[in-house]
């Protein structure tokens, strides 16, 4: 019998699993789960029900050669050791109630000590704040950790303790804690105290590719990552200059870098362990986002706006941006580079004429306007991107890839499957890189004048600090 790998993606809103057989990549099967908003500005999964789907494709998949797992990054779980139940849903990398805490460290002046060894701002989005919370508000967290019996770690660690037995987390998904020193690559105790997260209950740092146990279908689960750091895996980029955007629930750049870059940088990109291997040193890479991408298409699709994937093309004449139409994607806040929660998603220059094609249009705009935004700010620091590569739902748009080129004035190369998530985990698994069928590359056609991007820079200060008075800081918040 053939060789046979499986990569298990359990994302923001959904689990996949896929194989690798033969050359030949298919789709084992796909989970939903619940969103859970408890009020304003929180958003939970629940546990139980992530680790179930996973345990379901992993069954559906049967005995492979090697598997790995690719999360959602820092979204967090506490559970009890003994027994495995979680104690509360998952706290998600969007929510935001831990706001008032990072207020008060950023007032206590707690910054400098996450940028110089995290090499991350104080904001809601890290795991630590949430770590915390969960320990103060979980019920029964703090007898189980008399006990010795709580654990609290990324999402990951606690479905590998699950589904394996073995109580980890990989350096990529560490680096994304704030509580992970970046240079040492261990959990650092002045960060830990700092945020009162106790660390003999967080998970064993591992490698990329390690031992990470056997599933239940006796497959040796060999590779653990951040979803994002998998995609710019499965996209091919291992060099310094190569940069790709998964435009998912957000829209998340990473740029190779060479060596460690530097943190607290006005530009808002944040440094991240990307992928280590063996004895060899740590890839890094720099960081930025947008906070809604395709989350903008779904709200879309809750307002009667989106008539399914059919909406995302099929738009002729002059842009909305140039008939003074656009949209500002903040509905969470904006990402890099200005990083301001308080931020509100906006339309300028409605009129009576405008039409629900007029609304889709610009939003689609907004968003690849954004992402060329992220782009410069990553040249900026970097130099002109050696290669600029995209996947995600919004990837399978011709017109959006083709507005995304004309926006960057550079060619775009368009992943053949919206899934790279899963073709790098399988890449890792395998150790050798999968090619998809159906990649393109897009070339600018109409590149935007400079004055229509400065119309839309100052539709974008118009959109910051509108809930300044009930939102969290400046900076960033998967």
């Amino acid at each position: 019998m053939s060789d046979a790998f499986l990569a298990l993606d359990q994302g923001t809103t959904g689990s996949k699993a896929y194989l690798w057989r033969d050359g030949v990549v298919s789709l084992v099967g796909r989970r939903t789960h619940r969103q859970i908003r408890p009020r304003a500005g929180w958003v939970e999964h629940d546990a139980a029900e992530l680790l179930r789907h996973l345990e379901e494709l992993s069954a559906a998949a049967g005995r492979c050669s090697a598997a790995g797992l690719a999360n959602q990054g820092e979204t967090v779980v506490a559970w009890d050791a003994a027994t495995g139940r979680p104690l509360h849903n998952a706290i998600v990398w969007q929510d935001e109630r831990t706001a008032g805490t990072i207020a008060r460290l950023r007032a206590e002046g707690m910054e400098a000590l996450t940028l110089e060894r995290a090499g991350l701002p104080l904001d809601p989005y890290f795991s630590a704040a949430k770590l915390r919370w969960l320990l103060d508000h979980a019920e029964g967290a703090a007898e189980l950790r008399r006990q010795g019996r709580l654990r609290l770690g990324t999402s990951d660690a606690f479905f590998l303790h699950r589904l394996t037995g073995t109580c980890a987390t990989d350096v990529s998904t560490a680096s994304r804690t704030s509580l992970m020193d970046l240079r040492r690559l261990c959990w650092d105790e002045a960060l830990c105290a700092a945020f009162g997260v106790p660390i003999e209950c967080l998970p064993e740092i591992f490698l990329t590719t390690a031992d990470y146990g056997v599933l239940s279908t006796g497959t040796p689960l060999r590779v653990g990552i951040v979803d994002q750091q998998a995609a710019l895996y499965g996209h091919g980029c291992t060099a310094p200059g190569d940069l790709k955007i998964t435009f998912g629930t957000g829209a998340f750049a990473l740029g190779l870098t060479d060596g460690l870059p530097a943190a607290g940088q006005p530009d808002g990109l944040l440094p991240t362990c990307a992928w280590q291997f063996g004895t060899a040193p740590p890839h890094y890479a720099l960081d930025g986002g947008l906070l809604t991408a395709g989350a903008c298409v779904e709200w879309l699709e809750t307002l009667g706006l989106m008539d399914g994937h059919a909406g995302l093309d099929g738009f002729t004449g002059p842009s909305a941006l140039e008939r003074g139409l656009a949209f500002v994607p903040a509905l969470a806040g904006l990402g890099c580079p200005h990083w301001d929660r308080a931020a509100r998603g906006t339309w300028l220059g409605l009129g009576l004429e405008t039409s629900r094609a007029d609304l889709r249009r610009a939003v689609l705009e907004g968003i690849a306007l954004q992402a060329a935004e992220l782009v410069e700010t990553f040249a900026t620091r970097l130099g002109p991107p050696r290669r600029i590569a995209v996947d995600g739902g919004l990837s399978r748009s011709g017109f959006f890839t083709q507005f995304l080129a004309d926006a960057l004035g550079a060619p775009v190369e368009v992943a053949g499957s919206a899934d790279m998530t899963a073709l790098g985990v399988l890449a890792l698994c395998r150790g050798e890189a999968i090619r998809p069928e159906g990649a393109r590359r897009v070339e600018p056609v109409a590149p935007l004048p400079a004055p229509l991007k400065a119309h839309f820079r100052d539709a974008v200060a118009l959109s910051q600090n509108w809930a300044r008075g009930a939102a969290p800081g400046p900076r960033r918040g998967n």
